[in-house]
């Protein structure tokens, strides 16, 4: 067993092991070059029956995973939506794992639970939406969506499914054509039934269409079905497309039902003036949900889940028995009743120390900084005729593809090759979507030490490729 003594000796070698780690991050492939099943034939086949030497344990750990490694915090990443982590984050998660807490209720830790909760207010005051909103920090904007879809199911039926279950779903739940997976998971988890979510069409812009919704919703009253809820995107993770939340607002109003904003990744953004019309649009919500383990250099997982309606969430969600009962419940939040786990990670602590390391000031730079890099990616892109923008830049992702004058084979499958050949290069990592049932090229401008070198190498890269497979 690891005495204190060597536990420091190793601790000490793992600080600079990571700190190695990072300033040579950019030598490594982004993209594993790995092949299924190379990590888990060289594994052991069961648990060793004596313990194993620490040294031999990192020497394998070199040897046999890192090879296995993506490099989210690369800043050649540029695939999917940034994860993107810091130093004072890390440093936030050594103290955690080392604390062990379990923060189910305030009395199990009172620091985790108030330190929660004073988070969720600078959260608020930092992005700047409304004093009426009261946060929770969950593990994923996945589960933050499934608590929202429950306590809208729940605040109409006042409680009565929870106490004597479905006897039909009749309820309707509304989304665009382009919304997250997780509200698709949501749905068949909550009971609704994946028959009775809704998709809408969008515009070419890819955000919901309005006036569809309402149709929709209208047919369906005359049907006798229920029109539950909405979830309105801030940021479609195709291309970043925002739904017109304040005309989703009016027709939610009309029909009394539950609005909840899904900004998982563009929420960020809300903290910069430019975008101060949006944060107005989303204080009309019911619920929203953040994740600033995505893009406010937190590592995952810590996800901002914000409820209008407090009471509905806890009364979804709590359960008391007696050995859970402590003299304080009724002066403090005991966030076990805030969403599904009654086990709780302390996320505030690694939030906290990120908010204070950078301040507000420096982490305003660096996001303003990743929506003008891909801005300017974006204008490269634009200026030469033989790619073709797919969608609009409204945050840090760009959506293109290269469309060469004269060209008459598959277009598709050429982006899809020059795809490959980029990410099997290993010099930087890009992902796709399909827009309109084109194949697109998403490149995502956010990772925590990104800067304009980065950005510039990567069109450079990927326009030689392209030119290259085209001769």
């Amino acid at each position: 067993m690891m005495d204190t003594q060597e536990f420091k000796r190793w601790g000490h070698f793992l600080v600079d092991m990571i700190a190695d780690y990072y300033d040579n991050i950019e030598n490594f492939p982004v993209k594993s070059q790995v092949k299924p099943g190379d990590i888990i034939s060289k594994l052991s086949v069961s648990a060793p029956k004596e313990s194993d030497d620490f040294k031999s344990i990192i020497e394998d750990f070199n040897n046999f995973i890192m090879p296995g490694i993506t490099h989210w915090q690369s800043p050649h990443f540029h695939a999917y939506f940034p994860a993107n982590a810091s130093f004072p984050s890390i440093l936030a998660e050594f103290l955690c794992s080392a604390i062990g807490a379990q923060c189910m209720v305030w009395e199990t830790s009172p620091a985790a639970a108030e330190l929660e909760e004073q988070m969720t207010i600078w959260m608020r005051k930092f992005v700047g939406i409304s004093d009426n909103f009261h946060g929770v920090i969950q593990d994923t904007a996945s589960t933050a969506t499934l608590v929202a879809m429950l306590c809208a199911r729940e605040k109409y039926s006042n409680f009565s499914i929870n106490k004597s279950g479905f006897s039909h779903s009749k309820f309707r739940i509304y989304c665009s054509k382009e919304a997250h997976s997780s509200i698709d998971k949501a749905v068949k988890i909550a009971g609704f039934g994946i028959e009775n979510l809704v998709k809408i069409s969008t515009d070419e812009n890819f955000s919901l269409i309005a006036e569809e919704l309402e149709k929709h919703i209208i047919s369906d009253l005359k049907n006798g079905l229920i029109p539950l809820a909405v979830v309105a995107a801030l940021g479609t993770t195709g291309s970043t497309a925002i739904d017109p939340i304040n005309n989703i607002y009016e027709i939610c109003q009309k029909y009394n039902i539950w609005l909840h904003i899904d900004a998982a990744l563009a929420g960020t953004a809300l903290i910069l003036d430019e975008y101060s019309e949006l944060r107005n649009q989303v204080n009309n919500a019911d619920s929203l949900v953040f994740n600033p383990h995505k893009w406010m250099f937190t590592n995952f997982d810590c996800t901002l889940y914000y409820v209008k309606d407090k009471d509905t969430l806890i009364n979804t969600f709590s359960i008391l028995p007696e050995y859970l009962k402590t003299s304080n419940d009724d002066k403090v939040n005991n966030y076990r009743d805030w969403g599904i786990q009654l086990g709780r990670r302390f996320r505030a602590l690694k939030l906290w120390f990120v908010l204070r390391s950078f301040g507000t000031n420096e982490i305003k730079r660096r996001i303003k900084l990743h929506i003008d890099l891909a801005k300017d990616f974006a204008e490269k892109v634009c200026n030469d005729t033989n790619f073709e923008l797919l969608a609009p830049t409204h945050f840090n992702t760009v959506c293109f593809r290269f469309a060469p004058k004269g060209f008459n084979g598959n277009i598709d499958a050429l982006n899809e090759s020059i795809l490959k050949n980029i990410n099997d290069s290993g010099k930087i990592y890009i992902t796709h979507t399909k827009l309109n049932g084109k194949y697109t090229i998403r490149f995502v401008v956010g990772q925590t030490n990104t800067e304009p070198i980065h950005i510039d190498y990567a069109y450079e890269l990927i326009k030689e490729e392209c030119y290259r497979h085209f001769k």
